[in-house]
């Protein structure tokens, strides 16, 4: 009269669905917070690329760069003197002389 049939009954369905369900509703809204962070850190390997480049350039010429756009195309391209969220890379002068490359801070 039963066959032993292997398979899924509704119930264990609607378990494994509400299972699955728990984890994205749980997972989701913690990976939505992730990208301001990741854009921060994308800014922070930029500017480090960059000041790597105006040392690169000091030592092949024994001065620095007097802008930004001294750089290109050699050292780096138009793409790199802005970061990926939007901030732009200044060039400044720290108090020891120095020539560093800064993100522009927010004017809000």
């Amino acid at each position: 009269m039963f066959n032993n049939n292997k398979g899924f009954t509704l119930i264990e369905m609607l378990i494994v669905l509400m299972i699955i369900s728990v984890l994205i509703i749980l997972i989701v809204p913690n990976l939505g917070d992730k990208g301001s962070e990741v854009h921060s850190k994308g800014c922070e390997a930029l500017v480090s690329v960059v000041q790597a480049q105006v040392d690169a350039y000091y030592i092949d010429k024994n001065e620095y760069p007097s802008t930004l756009d001294d750089l290109v195309p050699h050292y780096i391209n138009d793409e790199q003197k802005k970061c990926p969220n939007g901030k732009e890379l200044q060039y400044m002068t720290d108090d020891e002389g120095i020539k560093r490359i800064v993100a522009k801070p927010d004017e809000s």
